[in-house]
């Protein structure tokens, strides 16, 4: 039971807790942003006015609501409010809290929501104890997670979730929580003052991210504080955050929805994309053998033939990656990205090896034409006879290489770019035949 006592330690907690925490949102009504996910006429915004929610995971990078909302939730509802850790939180600390959920279900009717933050660090077994207080209701789940739960999350936990996708806040949004947090009594309560420009530069460092957001305007205000003013401006700011922390996770989704990013840009011809890309990865501190491996690829992959010179190129870059690292083979790096934006594409030779692999993993077993083996073992005299290319004008000879029920032309179909469309003139106008 609460005491005197026990409400003066809360209350010097929440005196002394961060900013962020102190402007978490209570009510629906607070929560700024994600309207879609969780606004009025929301699956989410009714499930939790009405008090009935199902289990869910909330999915979206950091600073976007997922631990409001669940605070939000705990704020209420009637049933029991539990928070487990994903970080230090074991088997049997699920396993105990699961069972005090069973026997509040079973002897007072009452619902237990079990909220487990960053639930993507639970490993296989913790999700597993999960599994069947959640099919059976004797949980209600609310995870929160900035990876993409189809991969972190067992897939049998998410066939019983509900799964609630939230975005970066807009600058508008980041405004509002920022203009909130300097009147508000639980914040700064008017005892600073931001001009227009601090403004800006707040929301440039945040990046959509309102926890951020809120961190960087208390620190901030230690700035103003130590200058013994009020007024906190742009030039404070960018003390107190001389360089954003831009979002790059290695192992994670960010990492590959970036090098997605930079792979589709190189193929699409835009070099600008590819560079800006390009330096988020740099930034974030992703191994430059990474990024060259992958430059290595698109440009057999998305270039070809109709530019063989760009995998030399990219050969390059990888080289001068291993042998010079950071922070010089940046340069190669973004040599080689540009190269391959500028580059003619086609993806002839992917397609065409992908078509011919396909032929021979579900089409019927075909041999070589005899004249094509080898002739070093007994009885190969027999075979038909090999006309040597070299032995006839333009140093071509109409003769069959593909076995019988294939044609010319199955395979390889060349574009109309760069060298590629050279050669394949070339080749015609070599041919006495003209094929």
């Amino acid at each position: 039971m609460d005491t005197l006592f026990t409400e003066m330690e809360q209350e010097a907690k929440r005196k002394a807790a961060p900013l962020a925490v102190r402007m978490r949102p209570r009510s629906l009504d607070d929560l700024l942003g994600q309207q879609e996910a969780i606004g009025p006429g929301s699956w989410l915004h009714a499930a939790i006015a009405a008090d009935s929610l199902s289990s869910v995971i909330l999915y979206g990078p950091a600073g976007t609501g997922k631990t409001s909302i669940a605070h939000i939730i705990a704020e209420s509802t009637k049933a029991e409010f539990v928070e487990v850790s994903a970080i230090g939180g074991t088997v049997s600390d699920l396993r105990r809290e699961i069972a005090a959920a069973e026997k509040r279900l079973t002897s007072h009717g009452m619902r237990t929501i079990l909220f487990v933050d960053e639930i993507h660090r639970f490993n296989r077994s913790q999700q597993d104890a999960l599994l069947h207080a959640v099919e059976d209701r004797v949980v209600v789940l609310v995870g929160a997670t900035t990876e993409n739960p189809f991969f972190e999350v067992n897939s049998a936990l998410l066939s019983r979730s509900r799964i609630v996708e939230l975005t970066s806040l807009s600058d508008e949004e980041i405004a509002s929580v920022v203009q909130r947090a300097l009147v508000d009594e639980r914040g700064l309560a008017g005892a600073y003052s931001l001009d227009d420009e601090a403004l800006d530069a707040i929301m440039q460092v945040s990046g959509g991210d309102a926890r951020s957001a809120l961190t960087t305007l208390e620190l901030a205000c230690d700035m103003a504080r130590a200058e013994d003013t009020h007024a906190i401006t742009a030039a404070m700011v960018k003390k107190a955050v001389p360089h954003r922390v831009v979002p790059y996770d290695k192992n994670k989704d960010m990492h590959y929805d970036i090098v997605s990013a930079f792979i589709k840009s190189m193929r699409g011809s835009d070099p600008d994309a590819a560079l800006y890309w390009l330096a988020r990865m740099i930034d974030g501190g992703e191994d430059p053998r990474f990024i060259a491996r992958r430059i290595l690829i698109a440009a057999s992959e998305d270039v070809g033939n109709a530019d063989p010179q760009a995998v030399l190129v990219a050969a390059a870059a990888f080289k001068a990656a291993e042998v010079i690292g950071y922070p010089e083979c940046r340069i190669n790096l973004a040599q080689a990205a540009v190269y391959l934006a500028l580059a003619p594409k086609s993806n002839a030779c992917e397609a065409g090896i992908d078509a011919a692999l396909s032929e021979v993993r579900n089409g019927p077993v075909r041999e070589p034409p005899s004249y094509l083996r080898d002739r070093h073992r007994p009885g190969s005299d027999q075979y038909g006879t090999y006309r040597y290319p070299h032995n006839y004008p333009g140093g071509w000879v109409d003769q069959r290489y593909l076995p019988e029920g294939l044609e010319r032309g199955c395979f390889y179909h060349p574009t109309e770019r760069g060298w590629e469309a050279y050669r394949v003139d070339a080749a015609r106008r070599d041919r006495p035949d003209g094929e």
